[in-house]
């Protein structure tokens, strides 16, 4: 199991260093655990769930639900769209 983190510090790091019990605690801990990289939205989305929860619900909805652009489309104009603004997705 790597405990080293490839995923570069917050800005914010009273955010990073404070969050919540809760689902995406458990996700970031479980990415640290792995190695593996992970949105950095989810130490905001774990500092104050109750505040980000539309956001994350809101998210979800645009990028999953029926829409005349397939998901996976949206994913792709997403990713590009970040690396255009060099910022990893």
């Amino acid at each position: 199991m790597r405990l080293d983190n490839p995923v570069k510090p917050m800005f914010l790091s009273g955010v990073e260093d404070n969050p919540q019990p809760g689902p995406y605690l458990d996700f970031i801990r479980s990415m640290k655990e792995s190695g593996s990289e992970y949105p950095q939205i989810w130490h905001m989305f774990a500092f104050h769930p109750k505040a980000t929860q539309h956001l994350a619900k809101f998210t979800q909805e645009i990028m999953r639900e029926p829409a005349p652009v397939s998901a996976g489309l949206r994913e792709l104009i997403a990713a590009y769209t970040s690396a255009r603004n060099c910022c990893p997705f």
